[in-house]
C-alpha cells in the first residue's frame, strides 16, 4: 500500500493562480474567468457544488485573484486550500451577480474563460460588459494545467498503479458466460479498492462490440473465442488513471493475434516517439504509420492520445496537425487501436510522462496477449 501524498499547500494554489495570470498576459488576455469544475479545483482546490449561483475564479495579471461567491457559500470556500491566497467577494440571493463581478473585469478586455463555464453566466456578463471578448480556456491556454510538477507526477503514478493492480485481478475473473455489465462492475469495484475515490469508466466490449471504441458495456454475454477491449480509469488522489488492454476468451485465431500484435507494435512505437521537442503529432503519426503500413489504416478511427491530470481527458492531444512541442513532465495516454465493424477489436492504451530524454510509462502491465476464461 502506497502512502498517500501530502496534501497541496496555499502556496502551491498561489503559485497556479500566479502562473495562470502570467500565461494570460504572455497570450495577449487582460485576465482568466475560471467557473467551478476542473480547472477552479486546481487552482484554488475548491470544488463547489454547481449550481445557477454565479461562482467564478478573476485571475488578472499584477492584481490579487479574487473568488465571487454566493454569500451562503462563502464560509465553504474561505475554507478551501487556496483561500488564503485570494480574496472572497460574495453576493446575497437577490442581487445581481454580474454587478458585483463586473468592477473587477473593467468595461473593455479579452479574457479566456474555463471550458465547463455557464452560457447564462458569461451571457450575463456580456451584457453587463459589452465591451468585454471571451475566449475558452483551452484555445486561450491550452497548456495551463499540461505540465505536471514532481507532486503531481507522483500522483499520476500511483493513479496508474492502481489500475495497473485492477487489470491484474479483472484477468483472473471469469468472461465467458458473464454480461459485459458484471465484469464491468468488477472493474469498478477493483478500482476503488485500490484507492480510487471517483470510477469516470469501465469499457468492456466483447466480440462485435469492441468495434466501437467508446461501447458503454451492456447486457452482451461474453463467448468462447471472444476478444475483449478493456478500457477503464477514474480518480486517486484527485488525478486521473486510464489504461487499455485487450484480452481474449480462449485461444484467439491467426488473425485476432496478427491484428493484436499490430496494435501492441503500434503502441510501441507512439511510445518511442516521445521526446522532449518533439511534436505532439509525431505521437500519433508513429504510432498510425504501423497500422497503415499493416493495411489497417481507415480501421484506426481515433486520436493516438489525449491529456490526463486533473480529469482523465484533457489538453495535449496526441493528433495529425497538434504542433505543441513536448515538455518534461506533460502526461498522456498513447492508444492506438484497429476496429473491424461487426467482428472485434483490439486497443492498447498507457499513460507516458515526458522525460528530460524520453518517456516513461506510468502502466506497466503486459501488453501481450492475455488469455481469460
Amino acid at each position: 500500500m502506497t502512502a498517500t501524498p501530502a496534501p497541496f499547500a496555499a502556496g502551491d494554489y498561489e503559485a497556479r493562480m500566479r502562473r495562470a495570470a502570467e500565461a494570460a498576459a504572455d497570450a495577449g488576455l487582460d485576465g482568466v474567468l475560471v467557473a467551478p469544475g476542473p480547472d477552479l479545483v486546481w487552482l484554488t482546490g475548491y470544488r463547489p457544488v454547481e449550481t445557477e449561483r454565479l461562482t467564478l475564479l478573476v485571475l488578472r495579471p499584477g492584481q490579487d485573484p479574487v473568488l465571487v461567491v454566493p454569500t451562503l457559500e462563502a464560509p465553504d470556500a474561505a475554507k478551501a486550500p487556496g483561500a488564503p491566497a485570494l480574496t472572497l467577494r460574495d453576493w446575497t440571493d437577490g442581487k445581481d451577480p454580474y454587478e458585483a463581478t463586473a468592477p473587477l473585469l473593467g468595461h473593455e478586455g479579452r479574457f479566456g474563460v474555463s471550458d465547463n463555464g455557464w452560457a447564462l453566466h458569461l451571457l450575463g456578463l456580456q451584457q453587463h460588459l459589452p465591451g468585454t471578448r471571451y475566449q475558452a480556456l483551452t484555445k486561450a491556454l491550452p497548456m495551463l494545467r499540461a505540465v505536471k510538477d514532481a507532486a503531481e507526477l507522483e500522483r499520476l503514478a500511483a493513479a496508474g498503479a492502481a489500475a495497473d493492480e485492477a487489470f491484474e485481478e479483472i484477468r483472473k475473473v471469469r468472461f465467458s458466460g458473464r454480461r459485459e455489465t458484471d465484469v464491468a462492475a468488477d472493474l469498478a469495484d477493483l478500482l476503488r479498492r485500490f484507492g480510487h475515490s471517483q470510477v469516470d469508466f469501465t469499457i468492456v466490449a466483447s466480440g462485435p462490440n469492441g468495434a466501437n471504441p467508446h461501447h458503454e458495456a451492456d447486457d452482451r454475454v461474453i463467448e468462447h473465442g471472444d476478444m475483449v477491449v478493456l478500457d477503464f480509469g477514474g480518480l486517486k488522489h484527485g488525478y486521473g488513471s486510464d489504461t487499455s488492454r485487450t484480452v481474449h476468451v480462449g485461444e484467439p485465431d491467426a488473425e485476432e493475434r496478427t491484428v493484436h500484435d499490430v496494435v501492441r507494435a503500434a503502441q510501441e512505437a507512439g511510445f518511442r516517439a516521445v521526446r522532449p521537442g518533439a511534436a505532439c503529432q509525431d505521437v500519433d503519426r508513429a504510432a498510425r504509420a504501423v497500422i497503415t503500413e499493416a493495411g489497417y489504416g481507415d480501421r484506426f478511427i481515433h486520436r493516438t492520445g489525449h491529456g490526463i491530470g486533473v480529469t482523465t481527458h484533457e489538453p495535449p492531444y496526441m493528433i495529425e496537425g497538434e504542433e505543441q512541442p513536448l515538455v518534461p513532465g506533460m502526461c498522456f495516454s498513447v492508444e492506438p487501436g484497429i476496429y473491424l465493424p461487426g467482428r472485434f477489436g483490439v486497443r492498447i492504451e498507457d499513460i507516458v510522462t515526458v522525460t528530460e530524454d524520453g518517456g516513461r510509462r506510468l502502466n506497466t502491465t503486459s501488453r501481450e496477449m492475455v488469455i481469460v476464461d
